[in-house]
């Protein structure tokens, strides 16, 4: 492109990679710390949007309008391992610190987010504590640091790596290495945008590598086991893409050397002038696996590359659309003996008083390690046989089962408008009510005992809405002359072997209809069903007119709370909830700062 002197311009990086190229990284602390100490008014008004960006690199992100001087911490737990007498400081930081100045209905004031990228979230955090809270979970190995911002993420993977039977190599040490590696490695500190990574050796596929920048999953090659590589997965915007094979395999004692290689590759290439386009999947769009590959090879390691290995794909039963479960949701046998339980935990979330009372049986049942999953629940490891049926027992697992019912196990959901800035509808407390009352009114088709349904609140697709049977994307429509809540609808998506996303067949449907949508829907599959077809066959049999011809929305005994714009509200679940009543900001002890006006 010319200018009007006839001088080629350079495309201008964006206002973000300016503001990172003054503070980011691990600098950032020290920042946070002076604002910290001198309290909320210190940050200048007209640098928040900065000093905000910037936080994400320690794992803060500000809350929405309404709900000025809050934050969102998030924590990373490689591959989801919470260590023993890690809980209980998580709990005790919630506890003390994550209390805002409402309730939410469904949990109470203060609870735990387990996360669709095995980390946890907390919220209603006061800049002014988070010294205190660095300081308690450092002291037990704990750490924010690069959980969110421009860098690597939080490495996901097998949440039972290293204690299920049915793995072919352990990936936790691969996984904690890269974990080691690049946590605050100030040469892969400041991406194009964030880095997004799956270790994975078992043969469920629940590492989710498919929807990931990078990707190891299981593979042999002469007789030995390690990784084949994929590159350029991701579902954020309305453009979802699958990893892609690079025809690499590399054995467990180099995948550091591909982890380095690869998130330099997209340092140097990613594009830092269009944040939309900022991904190694677009990267991917335009060069292809053989030309990553061959840049990769050339110019960002000094070993030659083997070509891949005979992979496991065929095996993979997570969210494959069949009947095994493949979420290590259950009670399963490790291979010393011992058990590990994997416990549902509807859309996450979960309250203080119960995280509290999750350490304590994790540390008298089992050695006190819980792992999280990327279906957002929880996971007791190392139970003793011994002690099996007297934990299967405990008051907790009346509400945190080991064997839910599909509409509950089924059910993930982001933030939503309680908190985020980006949702444009309610998401976790809809549907918790959505799972039950499902579960309470339709009944699923003889033999499915697998059902997903995501609700996510944007298009930034947190829920990763299309890998779900159904799923809901959040936007809004008008019903009865009035602005409400809405979703669109997809169907059919999901991951194993033959990984698809879902297709949209419905449009903004009001939210109060959803339910009675989702039973027209299901009594459509049943009447419709070919022998044991399964939901997603089912989907995959039929063309887009087919399948908006097989429902209608309708509404139901069903009601839904939230269904005004819930966007427009300091706080959705208040009695005073418009913009003029919030509270915020607030001091360090929560009391109201004086109005600017």
């Amino acid at each position: 492109m010319g200018s009007a002197l006839g001088v080629d311009t350079l495309p201008m990086p964006t206002k973000v990679e300016n503001w990172k190229d003054e503070v980011y990284g691990n600098e950032i602390r020290e920042h946070l710390m002076n604002f910290a100490e001198e309290g909320w008014d210190a940050i200048p008004d007209d640098e928040h949007d900065a000093w905000f960006e910037r936080f994400k690199w320690w794992g803060l992100y500000h809350q929405r309008s309404g709900q000025e001087s809050y934050f969102m911490m998030r924590i990373g737990t490689p591959n989801g391992v919470i260590e023993p007498g890690q809980l209980e400081v998580i709990a005790e930081v919630a506890d003390e610190y994550a209390r805002g100045p409402a309730e939410n209905p469904e949990f109470g004031d203060a609870y735990c987010d387990w996360t669709t990228r095995q980390s946890i979230q907390l919220h209603w955090i006061k800049i002014e504590d988070v010294p205190e809270i660095f300081e308690k979970l450092e002291s037990v190995g704990l750490s924010t640091q690069q959980a969110c911002g421009d860098s690597w993420r939080n490495i996901v993977g097998c949440p039972v790596a290293g204690k299920d039977k049915h793995e072919h190599i352990d990936a936790w040490p691969i996984a904690e290495d890269l974990h080691e590696t690049f946590k605050g490695d100030d040469d892969y500190a400041n991406l194009p945008r964030k880095w997004k990574v799956s270790v994975t050796g078992c043969d469920e596929g629940c590492g989710q590598g498919d929807i990931n920048d990078l990707a190891f999953e299981p593979a042999e090659k002469d007789g030995e086991l390690g990784f084949n590589v994929r590159v350029g997965g991701g579902l954020s915007r309305k453009e979802p893409r699958l990893a892609r094979d690079i025809d690499v395999w590399v054995p467990p004692e180099q995948a550091a050397d591909i982890g380095h290689g690869m998130s330099a590759l997209f340092r140097e290439y990613g594009d830092r002038d269009d944040r939309f386009n900022a991904r190694i999947k677009f990267l991917m769009d335009e060069w292809g696996p053989e030309k990553m590959r061959e840049v990769l090879q050339e110019e960002f390691v000094d070993f030659d590359l083997q070509r891949a290995g005979e992979d496991m794909r065929d095996q993979y039963t997570y969210n494959a659309g069949g009947n095994e479960h493949g979420d290590h949701v259950g009670v399963h046998e490790q291979p010393d003996g011992n058990y590990y339980v994997g416990l549902d935990v509807l859309v996450g979330r979960m309250g203080v008083d119960d995280v509290y009372e999750l350490a304590e049986l994790a540390d008298e049942y089992g050695s006190g390690e819980v792992r999280l999953t990327q279906r957002q629940n929880v996971i007791v490891t190392d139970v003793d046989s011994d002690r099996l049926d007297e934990f299967l027992a405990e008051d907790l697992l009346e509400d945190y089962s080991p064997d839910p019912h599909p509409f509950m196990r089924g059910s993930i959901a982001c933030t939503g408008t309680e908190f985020c800035s980006l949702s444009i509808v309610e998401t976790k407390n809809r549907q918790v009510r959505y799972a039950r009352w499902l579960k309470d009114n339709v009944e699923l088709p003889e033999g499915v005992e697998d059902f997903h349904i995501h609700l996510s609140g944007c298009t930034a697709s947190c829920a990763q809405p299309q890998i779900a049977d159904i799923s809901l994307r959040g936007m809004k429509t008008r019903k009865d002359g009035e602005p409400v809540e809405a979703f669109d609808i997809g169907l059919g998506g999901g991951l194993g072997e033959n990984p698809q996303f879902a297709d949209w067949v419905e449009m903004r449907v009001a939210a109060d209809e959803v339910p009675g949508y989702i039973e027209n829907l299901l009594d459509a599959f049943k009447a419709e069903r070919d022998g044991d077809e399964t939901f997603r066959e089912f989907v995959a049999d039929r063309d887009e007119e087919e399948l908006q011809a097989l429902a209608d929305p309708e509404e139901t005994s069903y009601d839904d709370p939230y269904l005004g714009n819930t966007k427009m509200t300091w706080y959705p679940y208040v009695e005073d909830s418009d913009m003029q009543s919030s509270p915020a900001p607030t001091d360090a002890n929560d009391e109201p700062l004086p109005s600017d006006d």
